[in-house]
């Protein structure tokens, strides 16, 4: 099939690539001319494992190309998604000016002779969206023209997107357009997943859903790791426990602090106005995100009540990254822990194995912090070692070298990565998350 994905961001570049990749025939739209030049010369403005080796096969085998033209993209093809961004506003409602902006373009390129499109919203949007952009192209497309609106959620994570997108767990599509559900089915024949079909405003609702529930699990099992810190209990086994009732499950049930990224934070606040507009206030969507809101401070108290004050203290870093094998700083919990350290006068060495130039770039972090591609070397006479992301490297660390490098042998585990036993015999002083610590003597 010929399919447009207009926007080039996370979920548009990773969705077109992988359509291409099952061998349709993907034109990607955006507006930003240098993006497009980068994109035409092999190379991906994001870090995504996996991601820069198909976009370069399927631009090579003719099946994916760039273009600043919405009128091309509308043109070739017969299934036209919305990718664009959907950026919170300050009260939780999210901004879909680009939607309506894209909507409307899509509108004043169509014509009679293109015959029948289908319009995907793929962004992650407020229920009742479909209808806005029903409307929105009836009333600025030409007379005679033949489209149908389809909701299609992604369900991507950060890190292993390309293979969610490839070997997806379901498929869900809503539409109240038999012709439009026909092109989707046969959009989607190369996957071997559950399709769900559903009418659109159950679609939409499903994506915020989805991840309302997901971050109300991380928070939960935070709270229980508070309660076992003060019981003098091991949240690990706690969830363990928890995690084998297959009612519940062991996914995501890791204590830690808290979540980010821009999906979950942006998706909770969504959600919650959603439902207050809706006149039916979520009260408990707000508790999560308290809970998510106060773990870093926990966290940092943590360390407080070790090293008494900051200011002049050396702080070792683990992590810029939300979580592991992304480059992607929004709303990162490691970068949240790092400002607030500086603001109080620490001195910050961070390093990140993708992170670095993100944070350089994006964070916006001020005071007295570097950078270093080395994660021992970020070590050298600091006065503590805070892990702050869950990469595989810092699991595996020499805990003897990191116990030689530092000044103070404290080391603040915020995703509980190492194990206990192994920090015992380094002799460091180890705390981490709804655990017992473990003394250096």
């Amino acid at each position: 099939m010929n399919i447009t994905i207009i926007g080039t961001g996370y979920v548009g570049l990773t969705s077109g690539t992988c359509f291409a990749e099952v061998g349709h025939n993907v034109t990607c739209v955006d507006n930003n001319p240098e993006k497009i030049e980068t994109l035409l010369k092999g190379e991906i403005p994001i870090y995504e494992p996996g991601l820069a080796d198909l976009v370069k096969q399927n631009v090579a085998a003719g099946r994916l190309k760039f273009t600043t033209s919405t009128e091309e993209g509308v043109k070739n093809g017969d299934i036209i998604f919305i990718a664009v961004p959907t950026p919170p506003q300050a009260d939780g409602s999210v901004d879909l000016s680009f939607i309506e902006k894209v909507a409307r373009e899509i509108a004043q390129c169509l014509t009679p002779e293109h015959g029948y499109r289908v319009i995907v919203d793929k962004s992650t949007v407020p229920v009742k969206t479909g209808d806005k952009v029903e409307q929105t192209v009836r009333r600025y497309a030409p007379e005679g023209v033949q489209f149908g609106v389809v909701s299609n959620p992604e369900f991507l994570r950060e890190g292993c997107a390309v293979d969610d997108l490839l070997n997806p767990d379901r498929i869900v599509i809503g539409s109240n357009d038999e012709k439009a559900l026909t092109y989707m089915h046969k959009l989607y024949e190369p996957f071997v997943a559950p399709v769900l079909v559903t009418d659109i405003n159950s679609a939409e609702l499903i994506k915020h859903a989805a991840n309302s529930f997901l971050a109300l699990k991380i928070s939960y099992i935070n709270a229980v790791a508070n309660i076992c810190e003060a019981a003098g209990a091991d949240v690990e086994k706690v969830a363990e426990g928890i995690g084998m009732d297959k009612r519940i499950g062991r996914q995501f049930l890791n204590a830690g602090l808290g979540y980010g990224g821009s999906c979950f934070p942006k998706d909770i606040k969504a959600f919650i106005n959603i439902s207050e507009t809706l006149g039916q206030p979520f009260g408990l969507l707000k508790e999560v995100e308290r809970i998510n809101f106060d773990q870093a401070d926990r966290f940092l108290n943590k360390i407080r009540e070790k090293l008494w004050v900051f200011r002049e203290k050396k702080i070792a870093l683990w992590g810029l990254a939300f979580k592991q094998n992304t480059d992607d700083v929004r709303e990162s919990v490691a970068v949240t822990l790092a400002q607030k350290m500086l603001d109080e006068g620490a001195s910050v060495i961070a390093t990140d194995p993708q992170g670095i130039p993100t944070a350089k770039k994006f964070s916006n972090l001020t005071g007295d912090i570097t950078f270093t591609e080395d994660m021992y070397a970020a070590l050298d006479g600091a006065d503590a070692l805070i892990i702050a992301t869950e990469w595989p490297q810092f699991a595996a660390a020499d805990l003897c070298e990191v116990a030689k490098r530092l000044r103070t042998p404290l080391v603040f585990d915020g995703r509980n990565l190492l194990d206990p036993e192994d920090v015992k015999a380094a002799k460091l002083e180890y705390y981490s998350i709804g655990r017992p610590a473990i003394d250096s003597n």
